[in-house]
């Protein structure tokens, strides 16, 4: 048995995932990364990402040896009375235009570490909606799958 590092991006639970928990059996479509994704940091150190949309993805299946929810800090500035609208109800953001879009804050990202991986992430505020402040969203689940040696790494990769 191997260990491989994936990561399930917060959409891709929300929108056709399953809640899983440390200890399951789960089959997933993966899309390994190449090398420049996981240098760069694209998916937190996975190896592999969750991708339910996509041709290029491999089936692969394996039992969840650890889950860490990640975390990353964005800094915001509404200033909704520009906008003549009304200032969204504490502890959500509501789409504004692109001027008004959330900044990630460098070196901010943190992971969790969780039993179970949620069906739909929660964010959270550190200020009131109204003027430059901070929020808190998990971006994902950085998981640790045992999988089979020999699984498949690349698409189309029969092993």
């Amino acid at each position: 048995m191997a260990l491989k590092r994936v990561f399930y991006e917060e959409w891709q639970m929300g929108c056709c995932g399953e809640p899983f928990s440390v200890g399951d059996e789960i089959h997933w479509p993966l899309v390994d990364l190449g090398e420049r994704q996981i240098l760069d940091g694209d998916c937190h150190g996975a190896e592999a990402r969750v991708e339910n949309h996509a041709d290029a993805a491999h089936p692969t299946g394996g039992r969840v040896r650890a889950i860490d929810l990640v975390h990353q800090e964005y800094t915001v500035d509404l200033d909704l009375r520009d906008l003549g609208r009304t200032p969204p109800p504490y502890g959500r953001l509501t789409l504004l235009p692109a001027a008004h879009s959330p900044e990630p804050v460098p070196g901010s990202v943190t992971l969790e570490p969780v039993d179970h991986c949620p069906k739909w992430f929660a964010e959270e505020d550190y200020a009131p909606p109204q003027g430059p402040h901070r929020v808190r969203r998990a971006q994902g689940a950085l998981v640790t799958l045992e999988v089979p040696d020999g699984a498949p790494h690349q698409p189309g990769d029969r092993r």
